[in-house]
């Protein structure tokens, strides 16, 4: 959406999918146990309880998306609602905007009511939320019963380390004239908490 379809430079700005960095990093480790391994390559009978054992993971590092703060109101009495108004930027205002915390991930005195009738002169995407950190493991036992026939044992940890990513924060700076009391404040998570389950599987 344009906000000002006669100043189209307001919007100029990243998209709000755009993290400025990303690493994603998988890992495959195979225990050296089991057949044509180093150790109990001929294991039988309960020796193969601690044969044929997988470790994988996955770790995905980003840092965080774009977002643009709001006025909370039609200033400019466009009657536009799919385009939210934004603010100006304080002139006046000194340290840092964001503060990344939970409670208030931005400072909302950074930034002031435009005069009504008038767009505020803040940028599309100029803030950025919090990042996110993720590892999911995994842990398999193949067990061959037969030659047709095997077993796959699957214990998966999804956010293993119980890491908490937040969310975006809540944009709206002003309720009416006045800062809204929930401007930058966090109330949903990106990622679950940690959740585990096991599987076990027929392989023919």
């Amino acid at each position: 959406m344009v906000l000002d379809r006669n100043d189209l430079r307001r919007d100029w700005g990243p998209s709000s999918l755009t993290p400025t960095s990303q690493s994603s990093i998988s890992a495959h480790y195979e225990l050296p146990f089991g057949d044509g391994k180093r150790w109990l390559a001929n294991a039988s009978g309960f020796g193969k309880i601690i044969t044929g054992w997988q470790l994988n993971g996955i770790t995905t590092l980003l840092s965080g998306f774009p977002f643009t703060p709001q006025a909370g109101s039609n200033r400019s009495g466009d009657g536009d609602t799919r385009n939210p108004d934004r603010p100006s930027v304080n002139p006046t205002f000194s340290g840092p905007v964001v503060l990344k915390r939970q409670t208030q991930w931005f400072d909302p005195n950074a930034f002031i009511l435009p005069i009504a009738g008038t767009y505020g002169n803040l940028g599309r995407g100029t803030l950025r939320g919090p990042g996110l950190a993720n590892v999911d493991l995994s842990l398999l036992k193949n067990t061959a019963i037969s030659e047709r026939f095997g077993l796959q044992f699957r214990a998966e940890f999804f956010n293993a380390l119980n890491h908490t990513n937040l969310a975006t924060p809540n944009p709206i700076v002003f309720s009416g004239t006045g800062f809204s009391p929930s401007a930058g404040l966090i109330t949903t998570t990106a990622t679950t908490s940690r959740q585990i389950q096991f599987g076990l599987k027929l392989v023919y």
